[in-house]
């Protein structure tokens, strides 16, 4: 048996109240007031799902019961308002203020019934589209963030404690390790959840093309302009922006940023007035910001501006009590992405996974996991399919190295080796380091510069 949904009918005409009653009876679990102050009272009384209400009453009118409503309940029913035509003006203001819909009387049952269902059966909707987006939140707030390992746990507490913040968060972490799944934690567990999250990645954009891509342009602003454009600011409006590798944006742009930073916002390319910018930015980067300030390749006051809130995201070699968890989950999503029945990972493998380095980290597990899947003919991912002596390689290679090496010694000769396996090949070397090009090229001009020789 399907239980009645409650109306309320709040109208100050007995006779109006009475003919809407045994109208609405068959439908719905009718409840009936004489002004918005009684009603109001039912409202707090009972849960009502949707309330059809004149405007003009003696004792409290619609438009103080719509705002009531808005004020005093926890819930939210549909409102429908009536009223005579010459009051039709205050029953739209209703609608621009929460009201679903409007009836101007006198109206017949049809015309009722029409707007009713019209009403509720948008109510329904919404409350499915909210439930949608609780679901994505959930599963995005948790996606990647996989582990039972201290570090982990103690992320999340931090994600839970700065993701409501407007301050500025500063992702800090080796390539690989999950940064832009944290920055997406961050944001889908926060009060932003609902607004935009955008991305941009600072090294992936031609220098003389970043500052477009932030701001956007007017219409005519340069040769090829030919409509006006938003920039990354203003699609992230209400929401979050993502500068990825921002130790990549170019010292000149790095001034700009700073500025939209202090003053919340923003002047696209030929406009002639700014525009206010209300996001939450989040950077992320592979390098220690505070020694590329040292070096005069980062501004010092934008990274103060941008190390409000500073999270390290460490490496999975320091979490490898997590890898048999992270391996087995990147197993069944590449099954069901490559139509494959579930394959398991023998105890062995698994052992043999957790004692790697892993210098790629979560990243480098993933595209592991990802090869044997697809290489691996039967139900069980066995070790000669996950191209482990190649990983095996570059950790023995990493540990090769002299321990009197500094940091930068190391990451040199990293590059060098990297670039005469690839035999010069540019692209395939920082593709295979986790960087990007740009990065690339800047450390080997550096190297020229110091007099060392560059393979190929």
């Amino acid at each position: 048996m399907t239980t009645k949904r409650n109306i309320l009918i709040v109208d100050d005409e007995h006779s109006m109240r009475d003919l809407l009653e045994s109208s609405l009876a068959s439908r719905f679990q009718v409840h009936v007031a004489s002004n918005g102050v009684r009603g109001l009272e039912i409202l707090k009384r009972e849960k009502i799902d949707l309330v059809l209400s004149d405007v003009q009453m003696p004792g409290g009118s619609g438009l103080e019961l719509l705002a009531a409503i808005q004020k005093d309940l926890e819930y939210s029913p549909v409102v429908v308002m009536m009223t005579a035509f010459g009051t039709i003006e205050g029953a739209v203001e209703a609608t621009r203020h929460g009201a679903t819909d409007y009836l101007t009387k006198p109206f017949g049952l049809d015309q009722l019934n029409h707007v009713l269902n019209k009403c509720l059966e948008h109510e329904m909707l919404l409350k499915e589209n909210r439930s949608l987006r609780r679901n994505i939140r959930t599963k995005k707030q948790n996606h990647g963030l996989l582990g039972n390992n201290h570090y982990i746990e103690s992320l999340r507490e931090t994600i839970a404690m700065v993701a409501d913040s407007r301050g500025t968060v500063l992702l800090q972490g080796e390539s690989g390790t999950g940064k832009e799944v944290v920055a997406q934690a961050i944001h889908y567990s926060g009060s932003r959840c609902e607004g935009p999250f955008i991305r941009l990645n600072c090294a992936a954009i031609p220098e003389t093309l970043l500052e477009s891509e932030l701001f956007g342009y007017e219409r005519g602003a340069f040769t090829g302009a030919l409509t006006t454009t938003k920039g990354k600011f203003e699609l992230a409006h209400g929401g979050t922006l993502l500068l990825d590798e921002i130790s990549e944006m170019p010292f000149a742009m790095q001034a700009k940023l700073l500025r939209v930073l202090q003053e919340k916002e923003f002047m696209r390319l030929g406009a002639k007035y700014s525009t206010k910018a209300d996001v939450r930015i989040i950077a992320t980067t592979n390098r220690i910001l505070k020694e590329e300030v040292k070096a005069r390749n980062f501004r010092e006051d934008l990274y103060f501006r941008l190390n409000v809130i500073p999270i390290n995201v460490v490496p999975l070699r320091k979490r490898k009590d997590d890898i048999p968890l992270l391996a087995n989950h990147f197993s069944q999503i590449f099954c069901a992405e490559n139509a494959k029945p579930l394959m398991k990972i023998s105890d062995q493998t698994l052992r043999l996974l957790a004692a790697m380095e892993w210098p790629g980290n979560v990243r480098q597990l993933q595209n592991v996991i990802e090869r044997a899947v697809i290489l691996s003919p039967g139900d069980e991912l066995k070790e000669d399919f996950f191209g482990l002596s190649d990983e095996m390689e570059m950790t023995q290679e990493i540990a090769s190295f002299d321990s009197d090496m500094t940091l930068r010694d190391m990451e040199r000769e990293l590059i060098l080796r990297k670039l005469s396996h690839t035999r010069g090949n540019r692209t395939v070397a920082a593709q295979e380091l986790g960087i990007s090009v740009r990065t690339l090229r800047n450390k080997l001009n550096i190297y020229t510069d110091q007099g060392v020789e560059i393979p190929g």
